[in-house]
């Protein structure tokens, strides 16, 4: 059982993975900055509302939804899809530091 590894293709995964993850990474910092003043400006105006008497919001009823859906995606099993990703360790690697690059860089 022989593992063939040739250093040129790994680096040229690694580097593609990078740039990629690089590029993903400050398009997400930029989308994720977008929704945060969307949500922002929709509580606020909720707020708003719901001063004038216009709109009641149940502010429990909507943080008890959001506590909940964090603790239902902490108890799940990681799918069998996941491990096919981690068997490609030289892309996802790469991919993964160019993600954060480019997250802090964004």
């Amino acid at each position: 059982m022989a593992i063939d590894l040739d250093p040129q293709q790994l680096g040229l995964q690694f580097g593609s993975g990078a740039v990629i993850g690089g590029i993903v990474g400050f398009a997400a910092k930029k989308v994720a900055k977008l929704i945060a003043v969307l949500i922002g400006i929709e509580l606020a105006l909720f707020a708003f509302l719901e001063s004038r008497g216009i709109l009641t919001v149940k502010w429990d009823r909507l943080t008890a939804g959001l506590v909940q859906a964090s603790q239902d995606a902490a108890s799940q099993t990681p799918p069998s899809w996941l491990m096919t990703i981690l068997s490609t360790l030289s892309v996802s690697a790469g991919f993964s530091g160019g993600f954060l690059v480019g997250f802090r860089k964004g």
